[in-house]
């Protein structure tokens, strides 16, 4: 009973070994275009959202010892899945510091003057 345990989790682990292979090959693919790696993470959001609200929920435990095993391999496999979404702060932080369109104009008309 224990191998068939073990096989079904083997397999089950290299399905999602498959799964994270077909998404970092996916953002190499996107690397550089913006939103086409925008549209993964959101797909990726929803994909979170349809397991979670869906079968996750259904298998919940229905006995405070199923509970208790489910909490305490969430604490010992590093916690509740989360999908942290950017900060605005941190995404414009990300983002390259432009010359705004009337500074440029000043500063040429000012280098003409010295010339």
């Amino acid at each position: 009973m224990n191998d068939n345990k073990n096989i079904a989790s083997e397999e089950f682990s290299c399905k999602v070994q498959a799964i994270a292979t077909v998404v970092h090959d996916a953002v190499q693919g996107c690397q550089g275009d913006t939103v086409a790696l925008l549209a993964l993470l959101r797909q990726l959001e929803q994909l979170h959202r349809e397991i979670r609200d869906g079968v996750f929920q259904e298998s919940l435990p229905v006995n405070r010892r199923q509970l208790y095993s489910l909490l305490k391999d969430i604490e010992s496999e590093g916690g509740w899945p989360y999908i942290e979404r950017m900060r605005l702060q941190a995404f414009l932080a990300n983002l390259p510091q432009e010359v705004p369109e009337e500074n440029n104009h000043e500063v040429l008309e000012s280098d003409r003057s010295f010339g």
